[in-house]
């Protein structure tokens, strides 16, 4: 069983996650912005609490620690999700899909908005679980390196397959088989976040963008390209475009990467590496074309006819951000309910046109289409086939490589 030794944070790292914190994902609101996922560190300020010895991790690494079911009894589930994470009527009092569950199960839905961030969250919890407690929530929902580290650490329990008819028959393929938790034995995708191509139309004056290598090398966009602060992304999408898969690359593919990126960094191709703050140079302009994230760019195309986006013919990054069972939850049985429920084609697309984020439920694109058609026509919110298979995920890192890659990534972008 693994042990829960936090990493004591390397300079570079603590100056990845208060980076994050200042300009990244971290520093969204949800409906308008991604958040971050902060490369595996921890949270800064929430270190100390278990440094030391060694903490046992709760229960077996495969399987978490179970608790007596109180759900046939206890009609009622403790969700915590991140702000804006949901669909709202127009009172902003209610949420529809949750009541529609509430009304079909008469399951209650304590619904938390109190996820800001994976490390602050992240300490929030950690006490009770490495403790072998009770957190009081039934399902959460963490970025997929987070979710990573709570399945080692058998901090979360194994769903049983019988509660989720709908998730296993709906789950889309591209989102089936993480490294990190292979057929999906503890988790389910809450919503998919994209990293795609954006770029100003007017500001590109008939430049064409097809590729990463365009960013990095036509001498016409010198000075008007972005990279994101968040590691995975930039990188991720460099490797791509080096024809080097994500999901497998070696520390020696990481290293021609962040030379590549150098050498661009130092021409002045690369205007700066940025967290959200990019929209705002994207639309004015000063940035011709960047690396960005799916779920502003269809907010920022709603805005502004100057803004669109591009696949590159080498693929996109995906990350997810999952529903887990932690450790002594009390109503696990009504926590998988919850999980299927939104693996049925309806309420996924009720929640798909509000958040427009990308939507992991097969069969949802016809529903979507009666309440919006142009998100139901939108490869960002439901990828068609030939998208879907040009999508990476970044390989789960050991601590060793995080400690690693974090600290020459920091370097180049002058963290």
């Amino acid at each position: 069983m693994e042990q829960y030794e936090p990493d004591r944070l390397t300079p570079a790292q603590t100056a990845a996650v208060r980076r994050s914190f200042r300009n990244g994902r971290a520093a969204m609101t949800r409906r308008s912005l991604l958040r971050a996922s902060a490369g595996g560190a921890l949270a800064v300020g929430g270190v100390g609490a278990l440094s030391g010895c060694g903490i046992p991790a709760a229960g077996r690494t495969q399987g978490g620690t179970a608790t007596e079911d109180h759900s046939a009894k206890e009609k009622t589930v403790g969700f915590s999700n991140w702000t804006e994470y949901m669909d709202v009527d127009d009172s902003g009092k209610h949420h529809p899909t949750l009541d529609a569950f509430a009304e079909r199960t008469g399951i209650t839905v304590k619904y938390t908005e109190d996820i800001n961030d994976n490390n602050e969250f992240f300490g929030k919890i950690k006490p009770q679980l490495a403790a072998g407690q009770d957190t009081g929530r039934d399902l959460i929902v963490l970025t997929d390196w987070l979710a990573a580290r709570l399945i080692r650490l058998g901090w979360v329990q194994k769903l049983d397959p019988s509660n989720l008819p709908h998730a296993y028959t709906n789950l889309s393929a591209q989102f089936r088989d993480p490294d990190w938790d292979p057929g999906r034995a503890y988790s389910y995708p809450w919503q998919g976040i994209s990293t795609v191509i954006a770029y100003n139309k007017k500001a590109l004056d008939g430049i064409e963008v097809k590729s990463v290598s365009d960013l990095l090398d036509n001498p016409k966009l010198k000075g008007r390209v972005g990279f994101l602060s968040e590691m995975r992304d930039s990188i991720g999408m460099t490797l791509l475009d080096m024809g080097k898969d994500p999901a497998k690359f070696t520390d020696d593919d990481f290293d021609a990467v962040i030379a590549r990126l150098q050498k661009a960094v130092d021409k002045g191709q690369i205007r700066r590496f940025t967290g959200n703050d990019y929209t705002s140079d994207l639309t004015s302009g000063d940035f011709a074309a960047c690396v960005a994230w799916a779920g502003d760019v269809v907010q920022l195309k709603a805005d502004s006819p100057d803004i669109d986006f591009i696949i590159p013919d080498s693929g996109y990054m995906t990350s997810t951000d999952n529903m887990l069972v932690p450790n002594k939850a009390r109503h696990k049985t009504n926590a998988e309910r919850l999980i299927d429920y939104y693996y049925e084609p309806e309420p996924a697309a009720e929640l798909a046109a509000y958040i427009n984020y990308v939507c992991p439920v097969d069969g949802v694109k016809p529903y979507l289409a009666k309440i919006d058609e142009d998100a139901a026509n939108n490869p960002l919110i439901i990828p068609d086939q030939a998208m879907a298979a040009k999508s990476h995920a970044f390989r789960s890192l050991s601590s060793k490589e995080e400690t690693a890659y974090e600290g020459k990534f920091a370097k180049l972008t002058g963290a």
